[in-house]
């Protein structure tokens, strides 16, 4: 591999890894990258592939984190502990949900949206909606109904599984969703 070539890994690891904890897309911001900082003879494929890979970094640092308390049978949990481990991840199930349920339009999602025009116009539309809520919220005084985790219903764990289908547009945040 060239020099120059590494250094675009290293600029993509970058973007990846500033955009991934901020609820903006980070994959939304490669797609960008990409069209600006091509790959000499890569096709489409490892693009693809050259994008989960970049993003296993990340999935690996929450891995890593929270292994402890998303682990129910880490040696030392009490029983509450026990039962909230489990209760989090039936309510991760349920918000899981709604996406498994159009998973198969991922690739006719990529088709039509994995493209420049697409990405922008998401990325302002939900930074316009941001910083409206955000306005809203504070104008209102508007707090969190829902603190810990404990008192988050199924029913809400399900709507957040529903607007989570909204990032199968590509330049849609999963956090911001």
């Amino acid at each position: 591999m060239y020099l120059i070539e590494i250094l675009k890994s290293i600029f993509f690891g970058i973007v990846e890894g500033i955009t991934e904890w901020l609820p903006i897309s980070s994959t939304g911001h490669l797609i960008l990258v990409e069209e600006f900082v091509q790959y000499k003879d890569q096709n489409e494929a490892f693009m693809s592939m050259f994008n989960v890979v970049i993003q296993l970094g990340a999935i690996l640092a929450v891995m890593v984190i929270y292994f402890n308390k998303l682990n129910p049978f880490k040696p030392g949990k009490n029983e509450v502990e026990v039962r909230r481990t489990w209760q989090l991840w039936s309510k991760v199930l349920v918000a899981t949900l709604p996406l498994l349920l159009v998973f198969k339009l991922d690739d006719w999602f990529d088709t039509h949206f994995h493209n420049m025009v697409s990405v922008a116009i998401m990325l302002i539309i939900y930074g316009v909606a941001f910083i409206y809520l955000e306005k809203r919220n504070k104008a209102q005084a508007i707090e969190p109904t829902v603190t810990e985790l404990e008192k988050l219903p199924y029913k809400t764990a399900l709507y957040i599984g529903l607007f989570q289908v909204l990032a199968l547009f590509p330049g849609t945040s999963r956090s911001g969703a």
